[in-house]
């Protein structure tokens, strides 16, 4: 969409006000539908149980935080969440991704994603990873974003009782592209 632009910050200091503003982004998307790890409704001190951890990795590395905001007002967020393994350490998963329900439309969410890749690519990762609750029509957004499915968990998902979902793997690889006659 034309015109449409996040002013996006990488590695914020988490002060206590932008803690707070994080947690309220989280609930409105949770109860919204969106599918950040909870079922609605829920509370700021239901995602705060799960936040504060999640700000622990981030303050104290190795993940990092991106924040997407609307003149002053946060309205995206997501984090490049460490793998914590060597072998791994060559790659990212993208964990929280989340644009508020009120923005929806405004081409925020490709963005915010459009951002990751590019911050992807800054970092020296070969490939983002993120994971989707299938039957949101998610894996269209992200298909459209160049990212392939790689996976799926059957029943992965217990959203309640008698609807469990699969979970969906998708990457995107962000190694350079070579021609097949490089290098010759």
């Amino acid at each position: 969409m034309a015109g449409v632009s996040l002013r996006f910050v990488l590695d914020p200091e988490l002060t206590p006000e932008l803690r707070e503003q994080i947690v309220m982004l989280w609930a409105d998307v949770s109860n919204a539908g969106g599918a950040v790890g909870f079922v609605p409704p829920v509370t700021t001190a239901d995602v705060r149980a799960l936040a504060d951890p999640t700000f622990a990795g981030i303050t104290g590395g190795p993940d990092r935080l991106l924040l997407g905001y609307e003149g002053e007002r946060l309205v995206a967020a997501l984090i490049f969440a460490d793998n914590r393994f060597t072998l791994k350490a060559h790659w990212c998963v993208l964990k929280r991704v989340m644009v508020h329900p009120d923005t929806q439309g405004k081409g925020y969410g490709s963005e915010l994603m459009r951002e990751a890749e590019r911050i992807g690519r800054a970092l020296g990762f070969e490939a983002l990873h993120v994971t989707l609750r299938d039957g949101l029509g998610l894996d269209h957004f992200y298909g459209r974003l160049g990212y392939r499915e790689i996976g799926r968990l059957p029943r992965a998902l217990r959203v309640t009782p008698g609807d469990d979902r699969d979970e969906v793997l998708m990457w995107l690889d962000l190694s350079p592209v070579t021609a097949p006659d490089a290098g010759r």
